[in-house]
């Protein structure tokens, strides 16, 4: 099989079909996403046997056991895509929705209209649950989408996309809806990537590394975020007792994914009464701790934080440190340092909690909870294709919507231009 047809093959025949889909009724769609999460759970046997040969590949390769944890099929991941589809499909249909309509003196109604982007590719690594995830919004969207995963995926992934297909055939969804790029190899990537004519956007999802070489290659435009610094700023007025609990919470619970704090900001006014007990809190959960001068004075023995640790995405039990005099300092430090993704301040101050909402430019920004929040399925979305950090089209969690742009739709009776 030649990589270079067979992609082209791929590309054009979602391009083929991608008008069928945006035509496609949402009876017809959330049939297919029941009938896709049913197959799900039924073929779970088959999954799980496909799903250990890429296991046994990961082992040995000698991947890490975040990657390995990430990239098994249990009941319950399984259970959870199904469930997943199921909230999708209950969604409301974005497509062919009239956001807004205006009458012009001339008399013309000029309005806006959902449709679907049309192609969409998909890079990403490890997740085989992302396969469905993404599957199932771009359908709901009325797109086809190309998903390319990771080498250590590479069976479940073909696997999860055979049962999707075989379902979306029964609903009376062209198979050319889904497809998975069977090629393990990077020049798939960049072929997929020059593929300009027949894919109409790029969504990678993974590491760092994986989204430069994707946006550096890509003749397509991408919708990427490029790692999650995030932030929680504790101020002088805040609550302690909720503090440490949110902020112990954004770090520990779970540190390898992208929405976990990694660096911690704290008023000069209450950092003596917090930093101690959260310091004591932290350290028994196996958290280094890394900190600016006035830190280290309030917590002997803390290593000293560098330039380099306030730009850091640790994604491990690690955690920056900075005293700051205020909030001024605090948003003039995530300004200067921050990735866009997610930061969030501890207050009971509520000129505090706003000025931070409307002056902190980051995709999502809480008052008084966990910076890990920052998901689509937390946010009510079913689930996310991605969280974009760039401002085009999207930006944060996206979901159902955000895979659909808008066109004009006017209506007039008799209008000449003069």
């Amino acid at each position: 099989m030649d990589l270079r047809q067979e992609i082209l093959r791929i590309a054009q025949a979602a391009k083929e079909v991608a008008p069928r889909l945006a035509a496609l009724s949402s009876a017809v769609k959330d049939d297919a996403l029941k009938r896709m999460a049913d197959g799900l759970l039924r073929e779970k046997a088959f999954l799980m046997e496909e799903n250990e040969k890429d296991l046994r590949y990961a082992e040995e390769k000698g991947l890490s056991a975040a990657m390995i944890d990430r990239l098994k099929l249990t009941d319950a991941v399984i259970e959870g895509m199904a469930q997943g589809l199921r909230e999708i499909a209950a969604l409301p249909d974005p497509v062919g929705e009239v956001v807004k309509m205006w009458r012009r003196p001339n008399g013309l109604l000029v309005g806006k209209m959902r449709i679907p982007l049309g192609v969409i590719g998909v890079i990403y690594e490890s997740r085989p649950n992302v396969t469905a995830d993404a599957a199932a919004l771009c359908l709901k969207a009325g797109n086809a989408v190309i998903l390319r995963g990771g080498s250590e995926a590479i069976n479940s992934n073909l696997a999860i996309a055979r049962v999707l297909q075989g379902a979306m055939k029964e609903a009376g969804v062209p198979a050319e809806a889904v497809q998975v790029i069977p090629f393990t190899d990077r020049q798939a990537v960049e072929e997929m990537l020059r593929l300009e004519e027949y894919i109409d956007v790029i969504i990678p999802r993974g590491g760092e590394g994986l989204i430069r070489f994707v946006t550096e290659r890509s003749r397509i435009p991408v919708i990427k975020h490029y790692k999650g610094v995030c932030h929680i700023f504790v101020d002088r007025t805040a609550d302690l007792e909720m503090a440490l609990e949110i902020c112990f919470n954004a770090k520990v619970q779970r540190p390898g994914v992208c929405n976990a704090m990694e660096t911690l900001l704290v008023d000069e006014g209450i950092a003596p009464r917090f930093l101690p007990p959260m310091a004591e809190r932290f350290q028994a959960a196996g958290v280094e701790l890394r900190g600016c001068p006035r830190t280290r004075e309030i917590i002997p023995g803390v290593k000293e934080a560098t330039e380099e640790d306030w730009y850091a995405e640790y994604l491990d039990l690690i955690l920056a440190v900075r005293v700051v005099e205020g909030i001024d300092q605090a948003i003039a430090h995530i300004l200067k340092y921050g990735s866009k993704h997610t930061e969030a301040i501890i207050t009971s101050d509520y000129a505090n909690a706003q000025r931070f909402l409307r002056e902190v430019d980051s995709s999502t920004v809480l008052v008084n909870a966990s910076t890990r929040f920052s998901d689509g399925y937390q946010f009510g979305l079913g689930a996310e294709i991605g969280i974009s950090t760039t401002k085009l089209h999207a930006f944060g969690p996206m979901g159902v919507e955000d895979l659909t742009t808008t066109k004009f739709i006017v209506y007039g009776n008799g209008q000449i231009r003069t």
